[in-house]
C-alpha cells in the first residue's frame, strides 16, 4: 500500500468540502435575497434621511506654524502658538441663519441617510465651519529666518493668523445609533450617536505677517477651490463624535455631541508664500434636526 502523502490529505480535504459548498450555496442565495430586500426597503422607507443644524464651540491645542515665504529669503516656524475660536453670540447666530448668512456664525450641517430598516446606521455629510484665530499677545519662540527670532510676543502687525472665514472641516461619518431608553423611533427616543469620518479641509485664510497682510480679493468673486480663491482646499481632516440624539417631536430631534478632530493643513497662503501646520480640534456641538 502506498503511504498516505499531503497530496492524498488535500484531497480527501477537497472531497470533505463537497457537500458544505453545495449546502452554502442552497442556503446563501435566500439570505443574499433577504438582505437585499432589507436593504431596499430601508432605501425607500419614509423618514429615511435626516438633517441637522447646529452651533458649536471649538477648542485647540497649541501647534506649530511653518511659513515659507521664498522670495523673501524666509522659512521660520512659530512654535506652539495657542489660539481659540470666533463665535457669534446665539441672538446673532439665529440672526445670520434667517438671513442666510451661513459663513458668520460657527455653524454644523449634517445630511444623513440611513442605510438598514432599524434605522441603526447611516452614512452622512458632515460640515463643520469652525473658525480658528492664533492669540494675540501671546510669547512664543520664533526659530529660522525671520525679520524677529527667539521669544516674540504675537501682536496684529507681526504674526497674525486667521482661519476666520471657516477653518471649514467637510466629511463622509459613518454613523452608528444605538437606543438607550423611550419609545423606539418615536418621542422620547433617547439614542447614543456615534460618528467617524475623514475629508478635506477647506479654509479661508486671514493673516499678516510681519507688517505685508495676504490678500485673496472679494468673497463674491473667485470662490472656490483654487489657488487665488476666498476657499481653497489645503488640507485633509479626521475625526470622531459621541453624543446623545433625543427625538422631541414627531420626527424632529436634538442632538448633544463632543467631536475631537484632526488636520493637516498644506500651502495655506500667505504673503508671497504658503504655510504648514497641524492641528488638534476639541468641539461641542448642540443642533436640531427632523427627518424626512
Amino acid at each position: 500500500m502506498k503511504p498516505f502523502t499531503a497530496s492524498h490529505a488535500v484531497l480527501c480535504a477537497a472531497l470533505a468540502c463537497v457537500p458544505c459548498v453545495d449546502a452554502w450555496a442552497q442556503t446563501s442565495a435566500p439570505t443574499e435575497q433577504a438582505t437585499k430586500a432589507s436593504f431596499d426597503r430601508a432605501l425607500n422607507a419614509k423618514e429615511n434621511w435626516y438633517f441637522s443644524w447646529g452651533w458649536s464651540r471649538q477648542q485647540y491645542a497649541p501647534s506649530d506654524i511653518h511659513v515659507s515665504q521664498p522670495e523673501l529669503g524666509r522659512d521660520f516656524t512659530v512654535h506652539q502658538a495657542s489660539a481659540t475660536d470666533f463665535p457669534t453670540s446665539f441672538e446673532d447666530t439665529i440672526k445670520s441663519t434667517l438671513s442666510l448668512e451661513l459663513t458668520n456664525p460657527q455653524e454644523n450641517i449634517r445630511i444623513g441617510k440611513f442605510l438598514n430598516e432599524d434605522k441603526t446606521f447611516a452614512i452622512e455629510l458632515n460640515i463643520d465651519h469652525s473658525k480658528y484665530n492664533t492669540d494675540l499677545n501671546q510669547t512664543v519662540e520664533i526659530t529660522g529666518t525671520a525679520p524677529q527670532t527667539g521669544q516674540v510676543t504675537l501682536n496684529s502687525q507681526n504674526f497674525y493668523y486667521a482661519l476666520h472665514n471657516g477653518l471649514n472641516h467637510i466629511m463622509l461619518n459613518a454613523v452608528w445609533f444605538k437606543h438607550l431608553r423611550g419609545p423606539v423611533q418615536q418621542p422620547g427616543d433617547l439614542q447614543l450617536v456615534s460618528r467617524l469620518g475623514a475629508g478635506i479641509l477647506l479654509p479661508h485664510a486671514e493673516n499678516t505677517i510681519f507688517g505685508q497682510e495676504n490678500q485673496v480679493g472679494p468673497k463674491n468673486q473667485n470662490i472656490c477651490c483654487g489657488k487665488g480663491d476666498w476657499w481653497q482646499i489645503n488640507g485633509w481632516t479626521a475625526g470622531v463624535e459621541v453624543g446623545l440624539r433625543y427625538t422631541v417631536y414627531k420626527s424632529i430631534y436634538l442632538e448633544l455631541t463632543q467631536k475631537i478632530a484632526y488636520g493637516e493643513l498644506r500651502n495655506v497662503p500667505v504673503y508671497k508664500g504658503t504655510a504648514d501646520q497641524k492641528i488638534w480640534m476639541s468641539e461641542q456641538v448642540l443642533s436640531t434636526g427632523f427627518l424626512f
